[in-house]
């Protein structure tokens, strides 16, 4: 039985979150109505997950989350309506900690709530099972226990890079990054430490909603020494360049007037998950030679990518799967692994010094 602490200020968003949860069984729920009230539940309903909105009154969901995750960190999936700000404070969220995010319906609440019932149920199954880090917050966390003045996340967070320009020349090789839960801190961590003279292009396939991967774009071109975009028409790849697909649609590769390009695409009905890794990495393959093709699969539920990448991997290209002791959901990669698909399996830290090792 998964325990659910589901947060939220609206009595309605509460009564039918619970009742989708409690009709696919397997799930007990308790509820509460602002992050005050559930910060004190914490330790007695001991959750396996937490769902949580994120525009609420008094303390809004991210200084709930802030707290949750020094206090009693737990799997928290973030449940966010469709405004302006929202992508930007959902990446935020992820920051802090949470593993998921879901899409609030646009519409009348109560008429649309059975189209995000099957997403519900699996990605909150999902984060029963999700790792949390043991080293996530972990300042924070001894700071408060010691009745001292906790530091927040974003007082730390990168400054904006300074970039050094990159040769603007066509790519010979390419880079595929594959992820889905989690991905984004795990994003952070490997892009980020790539310098702005990597000679190949990185293209990058995140299992999220549209409204979503423009932010995470923005949010990622801020700190890293790459440039940082969201693939929204075809676009030529070049050095010193990651790609991030449109959610909710699919990213692919082809060739136009012998340069190699990235393209948005829509979403294929023979792929489970949008934007898809399995269907990037083949169109790669049609375009690209496999030996100038690596292929990195990072946390992430069920096995995208991992087919694909297995067939990269026999054709001669090269693989790194990350290492279940930093995956938040060791799905994807685990697959890839259990495929005997992975040339390399890494920590997600150890990921961007094997590329450029790799690559140069």
């Amino acid at each position: 039985m998964i325990k659910v602490l589901v947060i939220d200020d609206s009595a309605l968003m509460r009564r039918l979150l619970a009742q989708i949860l409690c009709a696919a069984q397997g799930f007990e729920v308790v509820t509460a109505r602002n992050g005050g009230e559930a910060l004190a539940m914490l330790d007695t309903v001991a959750p396996d997950v937490i769902t949580l909105d994120i525009a609420m009154p008094d303390m809004d969901g991210l200084a709930c989350l802030d707290q949750i995750m020094v206090h009693r960190p737990c799997p928290v999936v973030m449940i966010s309506a469709m405004t302006p700000d929202r992508p930007r404070e959902t990446l935020e969220a992820m920051a802090l900690g949470a593993v998921d995010v879901i899409a609030k319906p646009n519409g009348a609440v109560s008429l649309e709530i059975d189209a995000l019932a099957h997403d519900l149920v699996e990605r909150v199954r999902t984060a029963s099972r999700a790792r949390i880090s043991p080293a996530l917050r972990l300042r924070e966390r001894i700071r408060a226990r010691t009745a001292a003045r906790t530091t927040a996340l974003f007082a730390t967070r990168p400054q904006i890079v300074s970039r050094t320009p990159a040769p603007q020349h066509d790519t010979q090789g390419v880079v595929i990054v594959g992820c889905s839960t989690g991905g984004p801190a795990a994003l952070d961590v490997v892009l980020t430490a790539l310098p702005a003279d990597f000679p190949w292009p990185v293209v990058i396939a995140q299992h999220m909603p549209a409204s979503f991967t423009g932010a995470l774009a923005q949010r990622l071109d801020r700190i890293c020494a790459l440039d940082v975009s969201e693939v929204r028409r075809t676009t030529p790849l070049l050095a010193g360049h990651a790609y991030i697909g449109r959610g909710s649609g699919d990213i692919v590769l082809a060739r136009r007037d012998q340069a190699i390009v990235a393209m948005p695409a829509p979403s294929s009905a023979a792929h489970l998950w949008h934007p898809s890794v399995d269907r990037l990495v083949e169109s790669a393959l049609r375009v690209i030679p496999a030996p100038l093709l690596a292929g990195v699969l990072m946390t992430g539920m069920g096995a995208d990518g991992a087919a694909a990448m297995t067939e990269l991997r026999a054709r001669g290209g090269h693989t790194l799967a990350e290492a279940a002791g930093t995956a938040t959901v060791w799905g994807m990669p685990g697959t890839l692994v259990a495929q005997g698909g992975a040339s390399d399996v890494l920590p997600v830290h150890d990921i961007a010094a094997a590329l450029v090792a790799h690559v140069r």
